[in-house]
């Protein structure tokens, strides 16, 4: 029997044949991936088909493509294998808008400087989209059987919720994940504090759910030299100032009160304490405003949270508009409906007298940790670095796996990535980035987690 060092050890030099290739072409293919428009808005996602499209082509493997809707294109590939439950390799290919006037390079160059990938998409989520084509032509390329399908699957249209993406390709093409067990996407990676070789791999196994709701006032529009006792922003900044003067209450879920007991292994200091005893430390009125001032997304994690993030209201400064609204965009923990959330929130303005409409809600669900591709995460990661653990996470932000993860598929968000703690990313920012070394390394290690899942 082989013992596990030894497999891993066969694993990876069965990779070491196209390795160096495969890193130099993805570096190359990341940087002109990040040169293909998929601003969204509009998507134009397209685009991101055609530029996979001539890479399955020139490697001879067979792929489908479909659009949602004019120019907001889906591609998918299948590698067929053995009855295991299929994985899935799943990416976004829509990219956040960049403001050019606060970047340092043009946000779609693909700049290879000092080290880095500069471009939109360099980190979320054009290099890990490439990280998993190099892990799905290695498995092409080697010609070894597989003990399940892999499906490659490139999507539109996430950075606005997906409707156009992974939540139509489930209505309209559901072929493509008929007999899935499994699904990498973005949301979690590793984590190194400076001086240290200790690392954390974060892996996202639920998130906060997306609650956008919109509030809206009617009352009896006038001149703004003549105010009445209400008008319609009067009700909006009401209902508003109700909900900052009452926090939703704290509570710690299980994967929340997991998560924080891993992050308080790696500190020595007061927070860390508290970490550790979460369910504890939110019954001191003085901790999650101090928590929230030092970290606003670990404090997050806490409660359900709303954002006050679009107001509007007349178009004249001397008119008293008939009609005001805000927008809010709202996460709540993973353990109870968007429903009761609602009706909590609608009840608490009520005094404000505004409506509450709902543009999107989707629902709550976590994945469980005693699978397969978990096991590998673990058991390859620790292997690679000996001083690392891993430990599931939660994230603030929402991705396409809800879709996935209601479908029953077991979903993680995870690339083997390892950044510095306090590393500049400019996800979602400026000047984003990624390093080349690590994207290499990262390369290097997605390939030998998804072996280790499709090979007996």
């Amino acid at each position: 029997m082989r013992t596990l060092s030894t497999f891993f050890l066969l694993l990876v030099f069965s990779s070491q044949i196209n390795a160096q290739s495969i890193e130099d072409e993805a570096v190359t293919w990341l940087s002109e991936f990040i040169q293909v428009d998929t601003i969204n808005p509009p998507g134009n996602e397209s685009r991101a088909v055609d530029f996979y499209a001539k890479i399955f082509d020139a490697e001879g493997i067979a792929w489908e493509s479909a659009e949602s809707a004019p120019g907001r294109g889906n591609i998918w590939a299948r590698l067929e294998g053995g009855d295991e439950p299929a994985l899935v390799l799943l990416q976004h290919t829509d990219v956040v808008p960049a403001d050019m006037e606060y970047w340092t390079t043009d946000p779609l160059s693909g700049e290879l400087r000092d080290g880095y990938i500069l471009g939109r998409g360099a980190r979320d989520m054009k290099g890990t989209g490439i990280s998993h084509l190099a892990a799905f032509l290695s498995l092409h390329r080697s010609g070894r059987p597989l003990n399940r399908d892999v499906i490659f699957v490139a999507s539109a249209d996430e950075e606005a919720g997906g409707a156009f993406g992974v939540g139509w390709l489930i209505e309209n093409r559901p072929e493509i994940f008929e007999g899935v067990g499994l699904l990498l996407n973005e949301g979690g990676s590793g984590a190194r504090a400076r001086g240290s070789d200790q690392i954390v791999f974060g892996v996202e196994v639920t998130q906060k759910v997306p609650v956008w709701l919109r509030l809206t006032a009617i009352d009896v529009p006038g001149h703004g030299s003549s105010p009445r006792t209400t008008s319609s922003v009067t009700r909006i900044v009401d209902a508003l100032a109700i909900m900052r003067a009452n926090p939703f209450p704290a509570r710690i879920i299980e994967p929340v009160d997991v998560y924080f007991k891993g992050l308080s292994l790696s500190r020595n200091d007061d927070l860390g304490a508290a970490l550790g005893n979460i369910s504890q430390a939110i019954k001191d009125p003085a901790f999650l405003p101090q928590l929230q001032e030092l970290n606003p997304g670990l404090h997050s994690l806490t409660r359900d949270t709303c954002s006050m993030t679009r107001l509007s209201a007349s178009s004249k400064i001397n008119v008293v508009a008939p009609e005001a609204w805000a927008e809010l965009d709202c996460r709540i923990l993973p353990d109870k409906p968007a429903e009761q959330f609602i009706a909590e929130l609608t009840e608490l303005i009520a005094p404000a007298g505004v409506e509450v409409s709902v543009i999107m809600a989707f629902t709550p669900a976590v994945s469980t940790t005693t699978s397969r591709l978990f096991t590998a995460i673990e058991r390859v990661t620790k292997e690679l670095y000996p001083n690392s653990r891993v430990m599931p996470s939660v994230s603030t932000g929402f991705t396409d796996s809800h879709f996935t993860r209601d479908q029953g598929i077991v979903s993680y968000g995870f690339d083997p990535i390892i950044t510095i703690e306090g590393e500049a990313t400019g996800v979602h920012g400026n000047d984003e980035r990624i390093s080349v070394d690590a994207f290499r390394q990262g390369i290097r290690d997605m390939q030998a987690i998804v072996r280790d899942v499709v090979y007996n």
